[in-house]
């Protein structure tokens, strides 16, 4: 928590105030012509140069994130989660490459490799977190970076980060993680191997559904080379969304701590309803993946899915449209609880969906994002809206 509160807030910019303050400037000026040419020199936040490398807001708040995440170097910023994960790529690829993707990965992740990287001349292979042997297997001399996620898209499995980061490093192919779910508080995924971690900082560190922006967290190497990248590709963020970043990140413990709180115990209330046959969360004692959870993450989310038993996807929106508290939509992470239904079938290429052992209705699917509204109140919601399914 105190990281929270004191990181990127050492710069002069930051010098005698809480809040470092909205620098908008596209244009730095400099003294004369020997400090101007000097000025192209030096590639670094702290520099003024001109406004598409940042200034001190920008510079504040990829500072706090690079204090957060143990081993890293520096923090690139980016417009949006998706432009974090397409640039992280980008950086780390090129034309003749394989990718490995986790078949289970965010549905923009997918869509970036069998689009715009297949177009620059990339291939893609979609691999199972969950089968090692398969996951090894799937490399060749050609295969430069994997692509990570945990807890998995949707379906919330748990991988083994540390040894699938270890058979990338092995086969000297670069990690990338997509970290949105847990954050640098909750899992430090450099520290357990992977060598670039990305954040969709739109989510928990935003917190208030009221931005759009992305983050790469990296060692020396590879941030150097997030940054060459972002710079050519023309990637910016406003010093104004930088600066509502900043206020989210400043309570995202507290919000995460009582969103996980409500969640694990929503969870529980779940797995003891009929009209439910699995509750995905791996916060759940009990729950596929619970171990590995345990062991590698210090920290959870309000975010978590369920699975309909027996019902159709009639049923599933009966549920959905009779919710009150819970907003209808995408994203997550924000202060207010949202449900979302979805279908996993066209999104996955290697994990079958059921999942083995499963019944074959077994397959109509809730994600819901729990925010701050009153535990209590959450599950009372939750109940009136079975009752309207179970009507229908």
């Amino acid at each position: 928590m105190t990281r929270l509160v004191t990181s990127g807030r050492s710069g002069d910019f930051a010098e005698h105030v809480v809040n470092p303050p909205v620098w908008r400037a596209s244009t730095h000026l400099y003294p004369d012509c020997a400090a101007l040419r000097e000025g192209v020199k030096l590639n670094k936040d702290g520099n003024f140069f001109y406004g598409r490398r940042g200034a001190p807001t920008q510079w504040a708040l990829a500072e706090a994130l690079t204090e957060l995440e143990p081993g890293a170097e520096g923090t690139v910023l980016y417009p949006s989660g998706v432009a974090a994960i397409v640039g992280a790529l980008l950086a780390v690829l090129r034309a003749g490459d394989v990718l490995l993707v986790t078949d289970n990965a965010y549905d923009p992740t997918r869509n970036a490799a069998m689009g715009l990287l297949k177009r620059f001349g990339v291939e893609h292979r979609f691999v199972d977190p969950l089968d090692h042997g398969a996951f090894e297997e799937a490399f060749c001399e050609r295969t430069k970076a994997v692509m990570l996620e945990c807890p998995g898209s949707l379906t919330m499995e748990v991988c083994d980060i540390p040894a699938l980061a270890g058979i990338a490093r092995d086969k000297g192919a670069v990690s990338l993680i997509d970290n949105t779910w847990a954050t640098a508080l909750g899992f430090a995924a450099i520290k357990h191997g992977c060598d670039i971690v990305i954040t969709a900082l739109t989510k928990h560190v935003g917190g208030h559904s009221d931005l759009m922006m992305g983050a790469a967290s990296a060692g020396e190497r590879w941030y150097r080379r997030l940054r060459q990248t972002s710079q050519q590709l023309g990637h910016v963020v406003s010093p104004d969304d930088a600066a509502l970043a900043l206020r989210g990140l400043r309570t995202m413990g507290v919000r995460l701590k009582q969103e996980t709180e409500s969640a694990l115990a929503i969870a529980h209330w779940l797995e003891d309803r009929d009209e439910v046959a699995h509750v995905l969360c791996p916060m759940l004692p009990g729950s596929p993946g619970h171990d590995l959870w345990t062991r590698d993450f210090t920290g959870g989310c309000g975010l978590f899915s369920f699975v309909m038993s027996g019902r159709d996807d009639a049923a599933r929106c009966r549920l959905i449209d009779a919710l009150e508290l819970f907003g209808i939509g995408y994203s997550w992470g924000g202060f207010e609880s949202l449900a979302l239904p979805f279908d996993v079938e066209p999104v996955r290429s290697k994990m079958a969906w059921p999942k083995a052992g499963w019944g074959v209705e077994d397959r109509y699917a809730i994600r819901l994002s729990i925010g701050l509204e009153d535990c209590g109140d959450l599950i009372a919601d939750l109940d009136q809206a079975f009752a309207a399914m179970n009507q229908g």
